[in-house]
């Protein structure tokens, strides 16, 4: 994958991403600088453990922006895909997976509104790469990064209402 893979958002999950942006690249960021330079004022940053841990804080929360900030980069706004029982991102899948049936959305786990317990699998990882373009019925399997072969077989696929 190159990085500039097009993800489909709500305008609910942009809206919030935005939001959450706007926030760390603020206050939140003018914070860390506030307890960074009050633990430099306090002498020798070796044993300084306020100093580490903001720093620390710091390289978490710049983590996050450059994730936010490429993610709304490449999405693609709107409402989710119309459901045409074929398994792509934005869509509900409800699969036996090596014999146990589950539902989950496909896409970016950013997607699923706070509060929804549903699973969300990236198109990218194992699980979504071999479902991407099944149809209803079809059946194919993947490797998990241990090696493991899984069977998976799609039972139904729907629009993702949110």
């Amino acid at each position: 994958m190159n990085g500039t893979t097009e993800t489909w958002l709500s305008q609910e999950a942009y809206d919030r991403l935005q939001g959450e942006l706007e926030h760390l690249q603020g206050p939140v960021r003018a914070e860390i600088a506030k307890r960074i330079e009050e633990a430099r004022d306090e002498g020798d940053l070796k044993e300084n453990g306020g100093y580490h841990a903001a720093k620390d804080d710091q390289a978490q929360i710049e983590a996050r922006i450059s994730q936010i900030t490429q993610l709304l980069r490449t999405a693609k706004v709107g409402d989710a895909p119309q459901a045409t029982g074929i398994v792509e991102p934005g869509t509900v899948v409800t699969a036996t997976i090596a014999g146990d049936e589950t539902t989950f959305l496909v896409g970016n786990r950013e997607i699923a509104e706070a509060g929804d317990d549903l699973d969300v699998y990236s198109e990218a990882s194992p699980l979504g790469s071999a479902i991407m373009g099944l149809k209803i019925g079809e059946q194919t399997s993947y490797q998990t990064p241990t090696g493991v072969t899984i069977e998976v077989e799609i039972k139904d696929v729907q629009t993702y209402r949110g």
